[in-house]
């Protein structure tokens, strides 16, 4: 019999923000909404998201950064992945973010999407549905 596998993500925090009570809310409510979440915590490099997002078969990762290190660290996470052939798995940020650091985000930098203070749960779970195919497995 098949099923489909609930859609799972990764939320990390990359770099040396001290602070996650964003994150924490994103990952209650993606699991509100029936998704897996994985939450690696506060401080983590980009290597340790990519390890953790491939060994535990995510299909996005949701990074939460405050600190301004955005356009080193998220375009690092991105460049992990192609190296490591997970580039299929969406990836999307959150946090404060310029417009114009986004757009170059997303225009160049592999990130689906970047959703800044204020932004909405029902429009993040949305648009990770609309994103991420289910996966059927047997069992």
């Amino acid at each position: 019999m098949q099923h489909e596998r609930p859609i799972r993500v990764l939320v990390a925090k990359p770099g040396l923000d001290g602070h996650d009570r964003g994150a924490k809310v994103i990952a209650r409510a993606l699991r509100d909404a029936g998704m897996e979440v994985i939450y690696t915590g506060l401080q983590q490099t980009p290597q340790m998201i990519v390890e953790a997002a491939l060994q535990e078969d995510v299909d996005c990762i949701g990074l939460s950064i405050l600190s301004g290190a955005h356009m080193t660290l998220l375009p690092k996470i991105h460049q992990l992945l192609v190296e490591q052939e997970g580039e299929d798995i969406l990836v999307i940020a959150g946090g404060i973010i310029s417009d114009a650091d986004a757009a170059e985000l997303k225009n160049n930098h592999g990130i689906a999407a970047v959703f800044g203070p204020g932004a909405s749960t029902h429009d993040i779970i949305d648009f990770i549905r609309a994103q991420v195919r289910p996966t059927t497995v047997e069992g």
